[in-house]
């Protein structure tokens, strides 16, 4: 991960269970682990969660609307609700990302078409995405497991889980698995900073799985 792509991450927003966030879609996650798993497809192939990120993004900056949720889709997405980020690259660098921590919207399937929105049009890091800029985007969708207290920090590991740091009302959040983060020190140093927390003060500490499909 690039530095100042890490510097951007996470701005988390308490009251909206919502967090603006550097995804960084190029790592691959531990393939024997089913919660923490990388979806990538082959040439040809799509992963329903990332198409369906693009679809709705696309519509929107189209025609100013949510689309409608699409038929077909498996009940994975419709039936299961959990926080989910949505991830834009253009030409490698990061262009939006918007995640929820827990469930907003009644299913995963709504959960991303919402985040994928914001993570092109509502990122205040970034202009709203344009048409032109459509076929150049690349997207990754994060399916989080709803997180889990730690009390030691030998029950963290920076490739298979995300930490959230909390501190009063500063709360910070990083994904697991992102290039440039090898140690837990370094994650939690990251976060820490996104929530302005002083990382040798005391903070209460959660950890959380998830499914990345690129």
């Amino acid at each position: 991960m690039k530095q100042d792509e890490m510097n951007n991450n996470n701005n988390y927003d308490n009251n909206k269970n919502h967090n603006s966030d550097n995804n960084n879609s190029d790592n691959n996650n531990d393939k024997n682990d089913n919660k923490n798993t990388n979806k990538n497809t082959s040439e040809g192939s799509k992963d329903r969660y990332v198409q369906l990120a693009r679809e709705t993004l696309e519509h929107y900056v189209r025609y100013d609307r949510l689309m409608p949720l699409p038929e077909g889709l498996p009940t994975e997405m419709t039936e299961v609700s959990a926080g989910a980020f949505v991830s834009i690259k253009k030409h490698g660098a990061l262009r939006g990302c918007i995640g929820t921590i827990m469930a907003t919207q009644e299913s995963v399937a709504k959960e991303i078409m919402y985040n994928a929105i914001s993570s092109g049009m509502k990122d205040p890091r970034f202009p709203a995405v344009t048409a032109e800029e459509l076929p150049d985007l690349v997207y990754s969708v994060d399916i989080l497991a709803p997180p889990e207290p730690v009390t030691d920090r030998k029950g963290l590991d920076c490739k298979k889980y995300g930490v959230i740091v909390t501190k009063g009302h500063r709360r910070g959040l990083l994904l697991p698995n992102l290039e440039g983060v090898d140690t837990v020190d370094e994650q939690l140093a990251i976060a820490c900073r996104k929530a302005g927390i002083d990382p040798q003060d005391t903070f209460a500490l959660e950890r959380f799985e998830v499914i990345r499909h690129q």
